[in-house]
């Protein structure tokens, strides 16, 4: 018996499962768990597929301690069950063996494009390929796997995982046009004249700004278009500020240490206990010598051309009537310089307004494409989902997202 084996042994199974409930994806979590007790990892597989088809991925990348092994009743007196591990385990051994994903063929003879080859539309394709539907994914770059490819660092997710679960989901008979980008290469009317229903999934990878004064200096940066492109400024020596308190955050700010920077601040204007990144991300950081600021907040970039020093301001957490949760205030008269020689903006993000202009498709407030609760956009048989419909940023929030658009568009073409 190997140790994640044991593992399994240490899960109460419990009646009310917490821990799926917890799961964005929903995954029956105990019945899994069971079956690799029993070393049957075939239908631990199949039970697992009937979620979720990203297991290798979110199995090492969700956020864990916030969701699914967070729940963990073992968690109250002792440690929470590893669930992710457990997934990984179940999945990577499907890869192994070549298990395959079960099909059915509902939609057999009807045609849908996916556009955007990240998690959500990843899953879209998948489940929307099992049900018989004849798929096709778009993506822009030259491989699939989206924000996991292009926006995780690899230190933290390898890229052999990401080809060997992209290569499980294209095995259903999934096709592929990479290199091929939206507004570009192809418009909308193009696809719809050749497809029953089209889902747009390209998310939402632009960064977002602050709105203080000094942002269009040289030497502020995206810390989502570093991560998506891997092109660098020269960091060694350097200090670098990353403004942000999420998973993007962490991987910026890692990165950069790991690419020879000086000193790497986190600057967070709330405490560290309200930070959204996972904890073991935080933790990590911590141990690679990147330094964190907290309840700070930046006001100004200074600088003749170029980047120099930043003007911050200490905070102070205010409950305010109407708010979930302490807001950030600043505390007057507490600015002080630091000096500085790049600033990365990882405070979220929105989705390319050139490229969602060229949908034609109405927009919210935010600039997301708006639709409906079916997933339905303005314009009839166009779908989307993911980051570019303001979901929650996680892999598994996406992948719910592409799942649940399945399900639409799927009573769609039945209907039709």
């Amino acid at each position: 018996m190997n140790s994640l084996q044991e593992e399994s042994n240490r899960c109460l199974n419990c009646k009310v499962k917490p821990c799926q409930k917890a799961c964005p994806l929903g995954n029956d979590i105990p019945s899994f768990i069971k079956l690799v007790k029993e070393d049957n990892l075939k239908e631990a597989f199949n039970v697992l597929t009937q979620t979720t088809v990203l297991g290798a991925i979110c199995g090492r990348v969700c956020p864990h301690f916030k969701q699914c092994k967070g729940s963990c009743v073992r968690g109250i007196k002792s440690e929470p069950i590893s669930i992710g591990e457990l997934e990984a385990y179940v999945f990577d051994n499907a890869f192994k063996e070549n298990y395959d994903i079960k099909t059915t063929n509902e939609l057999e003879g009807k045609k849908v494009a996916i556009i955007g080859g990240g998690p959500s539309g990843l899953t879209c394709a998948a489940f929307l390929r099992r049900s018989g539907a004849d798929v096709t994914i778009y993506e822009k770059q030259p491989k699939l796997g989206g924000i996991t490819r292009y926006g995780i660092p690899d230190f933290r997710l390898s890229r052999e995982i990401i080809d060997k679960n992209i290569e499980k989901i294209l095995s259903l008979g999934i096709k592929v046009e990479c290199n091929k980008a939206l507004g570009k290469d192809y418009n909308l009317e193009d696809l719809e004249r050749e497809y029953d229903a089209i889902y747009l999934s390209f998310g939402a990878n632009v960064s977002s700004k602050m709105n203080i004064p000094g942002e269009n200096l040289q030497g502020v940066y995206g810390g989502n278009e570093l991560l998506e492109t891997s092109i660098h400024p020269n960091y060694k020596g350097k200090n670098i500020a990353v403004s942000g308190g999420g998973n993007v955050a962490m991987d910026t700010a890692r990165t950069i240490k790991r690419l020879g920077a000086k000193n790497v601040y986190v600057i967070y204007r709330r405490a560290k206990e309200q930070m959204p990144a996972e904890e073991l991300e935080i933790e990590e950081a911590e141990k690679e010598g990147v330094e964190f600021l907290f309840k700070t907040n930046i006001v100004k970039i200074l600088g003749n051309e170029k980047v120099e020093k930043l003007e911050c301001i200490k905070t102070q957490l205010v409950q305010k009537e109407g708010e979930k949760r302490p807001v950030p205030v600043n505390i007057e008269n507490s600015n002080y310089l630091l000096d500085m020689d790049y600033v990365v903006m990882a405070v979220g993000s929105k989705p390319n307004e050139e490229i969602v202009s060229k949908t034609k498709l109405e927009v919210t407030q935010y600039g997301n494409i708006k639709v409906d609760e079916n997933y339905m956009t303005s314009k009839k048989g166009i779908f989307a989902g993911g980051d570019l419909i303001g979901t929650k940023s996680t892999v598994a929030w996406a992948a719910r997202s592409g799942r649940n658009a399945s399900e639409a568009i799927k009573n769609y073409l039945l209907e039709e």
